[in-house]
């Protein structure tokens, strides 16, 4: 499985979420317009991700590139199914959504930003929409929260 980060502001979301990643075992993280990287323009270490990642970046491949959609599209090329984690009329339960272990290694799964979500171009480009049920008063997770609920319970689904 491998994570794409649709313009994620917070660099402590984006940390934690290497490190769910490290732990889920996913292969590769891309990094989506404005995401932050683990390194900042000159290739040094950013101290606030490492805080929070422990490290993890290391252990993951991830690339910074300019376009969600663009990238949705190489990887669908390549044969990967792409699901994105949001509230839409479309989607569907995260419990109910179907996942094939023979094919998690071709799974993306896609988050957004912290305020507005994952965009209606972002979602058209992906094979399926699942939503986390809200049973309290608050409407959405943290992302980086939402993300590590997602990711396992695919893994959970999927052990052999």
């Amino acid at each position: 499985m491998i994570a794409l980060l649709h313009n994620i502001r917070s660099i402590h979301n984006v940390g934690s979420i290497f490190r769910t990643s490290d732990a889920a075992g996913i292969k590769k993280i891309y990094l989506c317009g404005i995401t932050p990287a683990p390194i900042d323009e000159y290739g040094r270490e950013r101290p606030a991700f490492t805080k929070v990642s422990l490290g993890a970046e290391k252990g993951i491949d991830w690339e910074s590139v300019p376009s969600t959609v663009d990238t949705i599209k190489l990887l669908r090329d390549k044969g990967y199914s792409v699901c994105a984690l949001e509230q839409a009329p479309s989607s569907v339960q995260l419990w109910s959504y179907p996942v094939s272990v023979d094919r998690l290694d071709r799974f993306a799964l896609v988050v957004g930003n912290e305020v507005d979500g994952l965009p209606k171009d972002v979602l058209e480009q992906c094979d399926a929409i699942v939503h986390i049920p809200m049973y309290g008063k608050k409407e959405s997770l943290n992302v980086a929260v939402a993300y590590g609920i997602c990711v396992y319970s695919f893994l959970e689904r999927t052990k052999k």
